[in-house]
């Protein structure tokens, strides 16, 4: 679902940052996914509602793929595992990809499967 905002340019960048910086993950893994939008959200949360918004909606998809993964990663053990991280990161790598396109024309996006633990 996505839903449109009025933005400045410099409230757009931190927006598209508080979803792209997810990407460090595959940088840094496990921590990285969610250290990135961490970082971003606890630093500027105070400075927007928009980007308090995309903070929480980014760093709640990563911890919910994280979930995800360790399921997963459990299910290795049964083969089918294998297939299922390949997928996540996969869904991972283009969910934000399409956050990050969403959040530089102003718009939120809600991503899919998300479990919504930050309120």
């Amino acid at each position: 679902m996505e839903t449109s905002t009025t933005s400045s340019p410099n409230v757009r960048t931190w927006n598209v940052l508080c979803h792209t910086t997810a990407l460090a993950g595959f940088f840094v893994p496990w921590a990285g996914h969610i250290l990135g939008p961490l970082i971003v959200w606890l630093a500027k949360r105070n400075d927007s509602p928009e980007i308090d918004q995309h903070g929480k909606e980014s760093l709640n998809f990563q911890i919910s793929m994280l979930i995800y993964n360790v399921i997963a990663g459990v299910l290795c053990l049964v083969l089918i595992g294998f297939v299922i991280l390949a997928i996540l990161h996969i869904l991972n790598l283009v969910l934000v990809i399409v956050a990050s396109l969403q959040a530089s024309e102003g718009k939120f996006y809600r991503y899919p499967l998300t479990i919504r633990l930050i309120k």
